[in-house]
């Protein structure tokens, strides 16, 4: 991509990825969990992903990759079981979204169609919308990226509508403490819909391609995250205040649809259906295009079967494929609940790895590694809850769980034994270029500086302090600095053979002094 996107791209991709099928899907688990605590329920768990965005800022912006997640578990853990593993997870547990996406979808389209949940149809909508988006994503990156604009946009346009009418009708004593259960039963009920916050690592993906990454990935991470927490817990708020517990119990697959008849009617069951037809869409949409990427990538690097990047029509690989079948098998055999909590555990265990690796890598992120070791400390605890309280009270919630972190520990140990084939060093092949050039970028700069010295005459050259990841030169001449940047960077590039224009700053002065005491001369 030669042209970069700024902050607002980069937030819209957040939000788009986290605002999807996770609040219709499982809003009425939370309910039934928490009662009147579930905003809170919902804040809790928005707290992790907040804290873990630290990890995911801080690891983007000294690994830009398109390997995302990936990328970060190799760095930090190396060409091992480890890696490879939580890479296999990975995968599965975006098998888990869309099927929890497509669960969502046949349920809301059922009511919406026949005036109630219907299995049969259900499970043909399932099958019906996973397979449109495989056929859009088979067509290419144009169709798929033009369709989750519209559809990010109508979502959260909906969403905020629902707000802002629910609270002239909904009954707020119902938020009060009295109706709050267990700090256990509060903490299960955030961690249960924990995978409506997933969406914001998908930043991660993009970050080699945003401008001013060191400023805008933080901001894009922190500002997603948050406006999606927001929008969360005042979604959850009226929705608690405009439903009877009965109500939840009896339609919790579809609860915020019958939260917005007090105040629209039938119109409002419309409406918040049509709402989640596009917006599991959407996370449909968006996860196939982006999981599908993954797998062809880590395939082509070292970590799946080659067959992975066999193109089988058009844009498509068989990897999209795979994903689409596994995802309908999952939401037509599993039930919500447990495809929730399997998928939620799935994202967790990432998460803690990611903050666990910001931890070990702090000096070379420049990060606060016990902002890092809180959020690993958090995702660990909220583990324990999810299964200790699953385990206790109902273990047959726990089944999908056990299978997909036992296929994908077995799927490992055999390929493993049976392929020479590895995660690369590095995921990204652009990151694996500049990570060489940090580490002998004085023999390429060297040459280039005394060309350009023998061409102007009074230039000077200063690496100024900067971040692990970064140079940073300043350039001290008092001829015309557009020329000299044009000549350096032709020089570098001939130097390198690639372009060099994302692998160093330069900063142009006409007097030593505007550059500081710290810089060190060159030459």
């Amino acid at each position: 991509m030669d042209k970069k996107i700024g902050f607002w791209e980069a937030y819209a991709i957040g939000v788009g990825g986290m605002i999807g099928g996770g609040i219709f899907a499982v809003l009425g688990l939370t309910i039934l969990l928490a009662r009147g605590a579930a905003p809170i329920a919902f804040l809790f768990a928005g707290l992790i992903a907040l804290l873990t965005a630290y990890s995911y800022a801080k690891l983007s912006v000294r690994y830009p990759s398109e390997g995302g997640t990936v990328e970060f578990l190799v760095q930090g853990f190396g060409n091992n079981l480890v890696s490879g593993y939580l890479n296999t997870l990975l995968l599965a547990s975006y098998i888990i979204m869309l099927a929890l996406y497509s669960y969502a979808f046949g349920s809301y389209a059922s009511a919406l169609f026949f005036g109630q949940e219907i299995e049969l149809y259900k499970k043909l909508f399932i099958v019906a919308v996973i397979a449109i988006f495989t056929l859009i994503n088979f067509l290419g990156a144009y169709v798929s990226g033009k369709s989750e604009d519209i559809m990010v946009f109508l979502k959260v346009a909906i969403l905020l509508l629902f707000v802002a009418l629910g609270f002239f009708t909904g009954d707020f004593h119902k938020l009060s403490p009295k109706y709050y259960e267990s700090v256990i039963k509060i903490m299960t009920g955030g961690l249960i819909i924990f995978l409506a916050y997933e969406g914001f690592e998908l930043i991660a993906n993009t970050a080699a391609d945003i401008k001013d990454p060191a400023k805008n990935l933080p901001r894009a991470y922190y500002a997603a995250v948050i406006t999606t927490i927001i929008i969360y817990v005042l979604v959850a708020a009226v929705a608690v205040a405009n439903l009877t517990y009965e109500q939840v119990q009896k339609y919790s697959d579809y609860a915020l649809a019958i939260a917005a008849k007090p105040f629209l009617g039938d119109f409002g069951f419309i409406l918040i259906g049509i709402a989640a037809l596009l917006s599991t869409s959407s996370a449909i949409n968006a996860t196939l295009y982006g999981g599908a990427r993954v797998s062809y990538l880590v395939a082509k690097t070292g970590g799946l079967p080659q067959d992975f990047t066999k193109r089988v029509w058009k844009h498509g690989t068989e990897g999209l494929l795979i994903l689409a079948i596994l995802s309908a098998f999952f939401a037509i055999f599993f039930n919500l609940e447990n495809i929730s909590i399997a998928g939620s555990l799935g994202f967790l265990i990432i998460f803690a790895s990611v903050n666990y690796v910001n931890f070990k890598l702090y000096k070379e992120t420049s990060s606060n590694r016990w902002i890092s070791f809180i959020a690993f400390i958090f995702c660990v605890i909220s583990i324990v809850v999810l299964v200790g309280y699953n385990y206790e009270h109902h273990p047959q919630n726990l089944k999908s769980s056990f299978i997909v972190l036992a296929a994908t520990f077995i799927f490992e140990i055999v390929y493993r034994s049976l392929s020479s084939v590895r995660l690369a060093a590095f995921i990204d092949p652009r990151l694996a270029k500049k990570e060489k050039f940090l580490q002998n970028y004085k023999q390429y700069l060297l040459p280039v500086m005394k060309l350009l010295k023998n061409r102007f005459k009074d230039i000077e050259f200063y690496e100024l302090p900067s971040s692990k990841g970064n140079i940073n030169i300043a350039v001290v001449s008092s001829a015309d600095h557009k020329k000299i940047k044009k000549e350096f960077f032709d020089h570098l590039n001939k130097e390198l053979k690639q372009k060099s224009e994302k692998l160093l700053t330069l900063h142009f002065s006409s007097d030593k002094e505007d550059i500081g005491s710290q810089a060190m001369r060159l030459l």
